[in-house]
């Protein structure tokens, strides 16, 4: 009997972990629209990454140029501003849906493209739909949530997104029938419309968008705080140089470096990748629970520390940093995240989150850019991630220094011009 109790109450904390107390009926309604918002939006922000090498040997475009072509689809995320700015001025629940009708079929206009230069102009007009698809959705998350719920639902939100992108991954298989049957994998993004005709007929507003439009002076008044954008921005930056660098190198120094085939470089993604899942759902919760700061400056210096070693071994060490590395990486990512739509008001909240993300894409591009030149001149990958982790560590010192802490805290405290006159 003591037995079965014990049982039932660690099966009670486990759920508590993943489905928290407290939550009413319309946030967990809300909860489940975003989580299956986010699909296409993690679809569309992964179909070029995966199908671009494809699309390469069709169109007899070297590597160079397939970097090039990266660059300036990252680049495209300026697009996300003027949607950003309507976010904030119509409302979420309506660019969310049109976003979530734009996103996927601009993108699948990739499957006819004639030409390589035409792939990478849809590509550069899609994949940023998609990305402010995310970013209102996160907006959308941080208003509805409670004040203790506000990063598990950013956890949930991650989780989804990684099973949108795996779902890209998962259709690779279509691109081995022909040289051109890539272009099915752009096509196949076109059943998230699906999700478009739920969040049409089901998502809500805001209840916090709903009261600053009826109270036009409020929204008048409204700014975008310099200092909290400019630390934002520095952080968002430094974190993404180190793991843009980090991803997009992986594959290449399993392959060139360890000799790893492409079967088991696969299996060591799957296997150090999949893991990264609890950690965010428990992150989420101690962020909210223990406190963001707490949480961040511990664990993202950590885990940098750990991926740099994977990228100076070989080995089950280079095996266990990936895993631990990435696991740390996923508890803090709840807490950065809602940091990022938490510190600025109501009516300028998606344009401010809009803004550090841009940034973020821009910096990460440089990043790439300086790593590969650094490792084409000889540097070794060891030598390259040391000097980049110190971005993660100099992110832990300013989140310690800068940020305040926000757990627990309504969004009308941390922003007091959202309060009414």
């Amino acid at each position: 009997m003591n037995t079965a109790a014990a049982r039932l109450g660690k099966a009670r904390s486990v759920l508590a972990l993943v489905w928290p107390s407290g939550l009413d009926a319309r946030q967990r309604r809300v909860i489940v629209l975003l989580f299956l918002a986010t699909l296409p939006s993690a679809y569309v922000n992964t179909v070029f990454t995966q199908t671009v090498a494809f699309a390469s040997e069709e169109f007899d475009i070297g590597p160079r140029g397939q970097g090039f072509a990266a660059a300036i689809v990252r680049w495209g995320i300026v697009i996300a501003l003027p949607f950003a700015l309507y976010a904030d001025k119509l409302g979420r629940r309506r660019m969310i849906v049109v976003t979530a009708w734009l996103a996927p079929l601009v993108t699948a206009l990739g499957a006819v493209a004639p030409n390589f230069s035409v792939l990478v102009a849809t590509q550069t007009i899609g994949r940023p739909l998609g990305i402010a698809l995310g970013i209102f959705i996160v907006v959308f998350a941080t208003e509805e949530m409670g004040n203790n719920t506000r990063a598990w639902a950013l956890s949930i939100l991650a989780i989804a997104s990684g099973i949108g992108a795996g779902s890209a991954v998962a259709a690779l298989p279509l691109a081995g029938l022909s040289l051109s049957s890539w272009r099915l994998i752009y096509v196949v993004g076109l059943a998230w419309l699906v999700v478009a005709i739920v969040l049409m007929r089901s998502l809500p507003e805001t209840q916090r968008f709903l009261t600053l439009h009826d109270a036009p002076a409020v929204a008048r008044h409204a700014h975008i705080h310099r200092d909290r954008m400019a630390v934002q921005i520095i952080v968002a930056v430094l974190a993404n140089v180190f793991i843009a660098a980090v991803s997009i190198f992986q594959i290449r120094y399993l392959t060139e470096v360890r000799g790893y085939s492409a079967s088991l470089a696969s299996l060591f993604t799957i296997v150090t990748v999949v893991p990264s899942s609890l950690g965010l759902i428990i992150g989420g919760r101690l962020a909210d629970n223990r406190g963001r700061k707490r949480i961040a400056v511990i664990t993202i210096p950590l885990g940098a520390l750990l991926i740099t070693v994977a990228y100076t071994t070989s080995g089950p060490i280079m095996w266990l940093g990936t895993l631990f590395g990435g696991i740390c990486l996923a508890l803090a990512y709840p807490a950065m995240s809602v940091f990022r739509s938490e510190l600025f008001p109501t009516a300028k909240r998606n344009l401010a989150s809009a803004l550090i993300t841009t940034a973020s894409l821009v910096g990460g591009s440089v990043g790439l850019i300086g790593a590969g030149i650094a490792l084409d001149a000889g540097y070794s990958y060891g030598q390259v991630m040391g000097v980049l982790a110190l971005g993660p560590l100099a992110v832990s010192i300013i989140v310690l220094a800068k940020y305040p802490e926000t757990a627990n805290v309504s969004l009308e405290e941390l922003n007091p011009e959202d309060r009414r006159a």
